[in-house]
């Protein structure tokens, strides 16, 4: 369920390029496959988010100031003069309009042209937002780090690439054309920066129809490697003024990797002359955020096919083979805590960081590692007779502890995402005992083990408290899991959590509608357990079963279900749930109903 209703953008593809595939499939495969052979080349759309000026902006604001200077007494000169920049200058002065001749007229001194520029790229002070990395540099930032991005050829003056690549721990090597001769070789760089028109901070750069007509001759010459040795993923770059680039790109004759360009809204003609030249993939439709974050989100999830599956698959088996044999009992606990084992060593800062944009990063990587823990404790849960349900809860016992490391300095969201992995398990085990039928399980899983948050003096909760999505999931969550175009699930947690945990079923639970169903009746006990615990913090796990197409109306739907079975007999209440108390029970779906109706976001 979306904030709004619209249709997807689609997507279009130039005929040559794309074939049945998607363009971000076949983008994602191609990054995926080839790691570190795509070069990105960045325009001024990638950081109109951050409300940066462009380059061309800049110049026309500027022209204005000079204008209004010149003419401080006739109203409207600014306005006019930032309209046709190049017509007023040359009007004025008698000559082509420059970048160094401009920012000499309007800042004399080295120390004026470096305040003055460093209004339109760096935060004021007291500016809480704007001018820092989008989510597009952050997600360019993260596939870096993977190794998937190895060069970024971009015209922007800003250092927003610089600050996100820093965020994530990288220091990356920077070029401008007067550095090209003492730079290290591109293949020794973990990443590079090719800064094509300078830095804000450079007296010299290209920023009028003269100064982008041609490059010197070694920037020409890296270039053409570049265009020539790398495959190109082009965002935000409309081809319409830089001359010297189209004509570098123009003459590229061969292409040893795909091309694909981003586009949102009209494309120039420039651009479509490339795009045919070079058989390009066209991803229609989406801002450089939404293209750079769905690209990192798909590479993550091939990452995760590629996790040893005959492995996984290998000991999915042996626990099933294991487990109706009782002398096999060694053999069970040891592969499921060798699993758990994996994952917690794995769980050190420099893989999850506890500080900085590593969001959307860690909850893909904690999804990858726990995968085989999910197929097993999927078939285990689902297969078991209650025999190892000391083992199952145990294993959350186990995740708790990632809890409970060193967190010397640390942001809230990444702290608490350390119980993501408990999260997906305890999932994981509630789903498989819905389907399984074995839900006087659930009074277990939801009541223990008991977990003492750190610094709260003792406060003990219980696991339909603690494990509760919306406590460990922050609202960053929509970086990574939105319809698209701007728009947002009203339960991102619920929507993320049933679609990071369907492919452990497809054994299990083969058919989509039933999955469906099996979890948001475990979200909605889980709820109902939380909520007969009347701890301060105890709140419904919300989720999309709130929907009326899930809870119902006019005694149909689940709650009205659930409402039915509440008796004596109930397997929850038979296995101690709310105290065994069927008013209790009943008293808990009351105050859910409630809340739902108080917080009905639709």
């Amino acid at each position: 369920m979306a904030t709004n209703q619209a249709e997807e953008q689609s997507n279009t593809t130039v005929p040559g390029a794309g074939g049945v595939l998607d363009p971000r499939m076949s983008l994602a495969l191609n990054v995926h496959t080839c790691p570190g052979v795509y070069a990105v080349l960045l325009g001024a759309g990638i950081s109109m988010a951050s409300g940066i000026k462009t380059g061309w902006g800049i110049v026309q604001d500027l022209v204005g100031k000079v204008a209004t200077l010149h003419n401080p007494d006739v109203p409207g000169t600014g306005t006019e003069a930032a309209a046709d920049p190049e017509g007023w200058w040359r009007e004025q002065f008698g000559e082509e309009l420059g970048y160094s001749r401009l920012l000499a007229e309007a800042a004399p001194t080295q120390a004026a042209r470096q305040a003055l520029l460093a209004g339109y790229f760096e935060p004021e002070d007291g500016e809480d937002t704007g001018k820092e990395p989008t989510a597009a540099h952050r997600a360019i930032a993260r596939l870096v780090k993977r190794g998937d991005i190895r060069v970024i050829l971009t015209t922007n003056f800003d250092r927003l690439m610089e600050r996100a690549l820093e965020e994530v721990g990288i220091s990356p090597q920077v070029v401008r054309d007067h550095q090209i001769d003492s730079m290290k070789p591109l293949v020794h760089s973990q990443i590079t920066i090719i800064k094509l028109h300078g830095d804000y901070a450079d007296l010299e750069q290209r920023n009028t129809v003269d100064e982008l007509e041609e490059y010197p001759e070694a920037q020409s010459a890296l270039l053409n490697r570049v265009l020539d040795e790398y495959g190109l993923i082009v965002c935000g770059w409309s081809a319409d003024w830089d001359r010297a680039l189209v004509k570098a790109i123009e003459g590229t004759r061969s292409r040893r990797y795909p091309m694909f360009w981003g586009q949102y809204g009209r494309m120039s003609e420039h651009a479509r002359r490339l795009v045919a030249q070079h058989s390009a993939a066209v991803i229609d439709g989406v801002t450089a955020d939404e293209l750079f974050t769905d690209l990192e989100r798909r590479v993550e999830a091939l990452d995760r096919m590629t996790v040893a599956p005959v492995a996984r698959d290998t000991a999915v088996a042996q626990l099933k083979r294991f487990l109706p044999d009782p002398v096999r009992r060694i053999e069970i606990r040891d592969l499921i805590e060798h699993s758990v084992t994996l994952i917690a060593s794995n769980a050190d800062q420099d893989r999850y960081p506890l500080t900085g944009n590593a969001f959307a990063q860690s909850i893909h990587r904690y999804r990858a590692d726990c995968d085989t823990l999910l197929h097993l404790l999927a078939n285990g849960v689902f297969h078991d007779d209650g025999t190892y349900n000391h083992l199952w809860q145990r294993v959350i016992e186990r995740l708790n502890r990632l809890r409970h490391r060193n967190i010397n300095g640390h942001t809230e969201e990444l702290e608490k995402l350390r119980h993501y992995p408990a999260v997906l398990a305890a999932f994981t085990m509630g789903i498989a005992a819905v389907v399984g039928q074995r839900e006087e399980f659930l009074a277990r899983l939801l009541t223990q083990p008991l977990w003492t948050p750190l610094f709260s003096n003792g406060d003990r909760q219980v696991p339909a408290v603690y494990l509760n999505p919306r406590r460990i999931i922050s609202g960053s969550i929509n970086e990574v899991c939105s319809p698209g175009d701007g728009r947002t699930w009203h339960y991102p947690q619920s929507r993320w959590l049933r679609e990071e945990l369907r492919e452990p079923f497809r054994v299990v639970e083969p058919d989509d509608d039933a999955f469906r169903a099996a979890f948001h009746r475990f979200e909605i006990l889980a709820s109902l357990m939380s909520l007969d615990t009347e701890h301060v913090l105890a709140s419904p796990w919300s989720g999309e079963f709130f929907g009326d197409d899930v809870w119902g109306y006019d005694q149909n739907g689940l709650a009205a279900d659930i409402a039915r079975e509440i008796s004596d007999t109930w397997p929850l209440l038979e296995a101690g749930a709310f105290n065994a108390d069927v008013k209790r029970a009943k008293n808990a779906l009351t105050a859910l109903d409630q809340f739902r109706s108080r917080h009905h976001p639709w």
